[in-house]
């Protein structure tokens, strides 16, 4: 019999799961699966239950199945499955098995179906759809009889198998489930389980015209894998009562256990699929791997980590209620990881030249910096010429004692370097600072001056050995928190999502940089080499989060 692994924080899943082990309940196995229909990119929300559903396999020495949901081709597509596997693997997880698809059980979901109508358990509705939606009756009110409901079997069989055969028209007629008109679940009223389709599929071709629905589907696909727990988001609590009806009610030897749990809603996000794609035909966002989407590929593109969102997934629990949670929480988790992991660089987007006279002309001094303050990553070289770029922002003629940077005849550190003094700026003819004359003091490497205070530290490059770059500033793609509850989503989209700077300059250790390969910037943010875009020679990075929650007074209402 299985065991749980003990370091692993409990949830009311694993307490019913291990109830379950305790009195020996499916022989001791524990086998679940991961169904997503291959209708599109997988979000943030399904990271959750990816890593439940996974992460509660490997816990308990179980198997987890991938299952694509294929029962409506007219959606569907081969990019999309590929895109999804490709998620998964990111995110570390294997699939018991080769990938499952609905659409393997096609023939014996006709089966069961037929199974269904011999019993009396199913019907042939020939109703057109507002008649039947007019029948179905309301939240208070039963729903009426159709007047099809008591076709004899026989009758019912022919006509099935004459639908599966081609002869009727699609949406002529459907196969309904013969349960209860009056029952107070609405999913109980004799709901349709086949209807027909003539839509190619992306697996059985033209081979079917009738495609079976979601419901009747979803529970026979879990017996037949042998699956013991199928996890579903709490949308499916009302269709738990038909998930076990079709299974009570075939001949099948597996009955597993439907358990819903609260799906992820994140704040300043929307994960439906119909909006995320407006956005994308729209022309909103450069398409559905845009850093600024909410999609796995998106947040991989922006530097997201696959520890990350686990550790995410970790803290955010598994509850029975839906809340909504702060996209603070997803980036915090990011910094963590990042602050951890990520190798130290400088990058100056803002540049502004700054001439150090007093250091001789064409020396060029390496000097060595770690590439970690905490973990030993090893070092890289900073060369240190006469002139450098530091930070547009990082200098002011004058300021407050507040201000920590550089001004004129005040001194600062250079990051790793000197310690400098700022002696003149030059301006164009409108006013703007185009170089910054200074010198320095060769006897402060690594050495605090005696008797003068430095005002702080700022980073820098030099100009002739760092490399351009282009950064891309990418933020909350929506100003307000829950951009899905207004009539028009467009209204929150923040016009500030994304800012792009061509004139950057990266320190000279980025020129082999791999896409992917993830930084931070000292004293701007957590960075990575974009993964389409970032090439030698052209150098494009993507932040990922900034060194602070610069939304947090906004969020607090400051």
């Amino acid at each position: 019999m299985s065991e749980p692994v003990k370091a692993v924080a409990t949830n009311f899943i694993r307490n019913i799961i291990n109830e379950d082990l305790k009195h020996g309940k499916n022989g001791g196995r524990v086998h679940t699966r991961f169904p997503p229909e291959p209708n599109g990119y997988l979000h943030i929300g399904h990271a959750k239950a990816i890593c439940l559903n996974f992460g509660i396999a490997r816990d308990y020495q179980g198997l987890c199945n991938l299952r694509f949901d294929d029962t409506n081709p007219a959606k569907e597509s081969e990019e999309f499955s590929r895109a999804i596997e490709e998620d998964l693997r990111w995110l570390g997880f294997e699939w018991h098995n080769t990938p499952y698809h609905a659409s393997d059980y096609f023939e014996q979901l006709y089966k069961f179906a037929e199974e269904l109508i011999e019993k009396g358990l199913a019907y042939v509705d020939e109703q057109d759809a507002d008649a039947m939606r007019a029948s179905r009756g309301t939240l208070t009110e039963p729903g009426t009889d159709s007047p099809y409901r008591d076709r004899p079997v026989a009758e019912n069989l022919d006509l099935f198998r004459r639908m599966r055969a081609g002869e009727f028209e699609d949406g002529s007629m459907v196969l309904r489930a013969r349960i209860d008109m009056a029952s107070s679940n609405l999913n109980m009223r004799d709901p349709v389980i086949y209807r027909i389709r003539r839509q190619h599929h992306i697996r059985t071709k033209d081979a079917w015209v009738i495609y079976p629905m979601y419901d009747f589907t979803h529970g026979i696909s879990d017996a037949l894998e042998g699956i013991t727990h199928s996890l579903c988001t709490l949308e499916f609590e009302d269709h738990r009562p038909l998930y076990n009806w079709f299974l009570d009610n075939i001949t099948i030897d597996c009955h597993p256990q439907q358990i819903e749990f609260a799906r992820l809603s994140l704040a300043y996000t929307i994960t439906s699929k119909r909006k995320l794609s407006q956005l994308v035909t729209e022309g909103l966002v450069s398409g559905w791997d845009d850093p600024r989407m909410p999609t796995l590929t998106g947040i991989r593109r922006r530097g997201f980590t696959p520890r990350a969102i686990r550790r995410f997934c970790d803290l955010i629990g598994v509850t029975k209620k839906n809340t909504v949670t702060d996209m603070s929480i997803l980036e915090d988790c990011v910094r963590q990881d990042l602050d951890a992991h990520a190798p130290r660089a400088m990058a100056v987007l803002d540049p502004v030249k700054v001439v150090i006279e007093n250091y001789p002309e064409g020396k060029v001094e390496m000097l060595e910096a770690p590439r970690h303050p905490k973990t030993d990553l090893g070092t890289r070289e900073l060369p240190m010429t006469r002139e450098i770029y530091i930070d547009r922002a990082d200098f002011r003629e004058s300021a407050n004692k507040k201000f920590k940077r550089m001004v004129l005849e005040g001194e600062v550190r250079l990051r790793n370097g000197y310690v400098i003094k700022c002696l003149q700026a030059i301006k164009d003819d409108e006013g703007n600072i185009t170089e910054l004359r200074c010198s320095y003091d060769p006897e402060t490497l690594g050495v605090n001056p005696e008797g003068r205070k430095v005002r702080g530290v700022i980073h820098w490059v030099s100009a002739s050995h760092s490399l351009p770059a282009q950064v891309r500033l990418y933020d909350r793609l929506f100003k307000e928190s829950n951009p899905g509850s207004l009539s028009d989503f467009h209204e929150a989209i923040n016009p500030e999502s994304l800012r792009i700077l061509d004139n950057c300059r990266v320190e000279a250790s980025l020129g082999e940089v791999q896409p992917e390969q993830q930084f931070q910037f000292e004293r701007e943010g957590y960075f990575c080499a974009d993964r389409h875009d970032c090439k030698p020679g052209h150098l494009v990075f993507n932040r990922s989060v900034s060194l602070r929650d610069s939304w947090a007074k906004l969020d607090q209402g400051a």
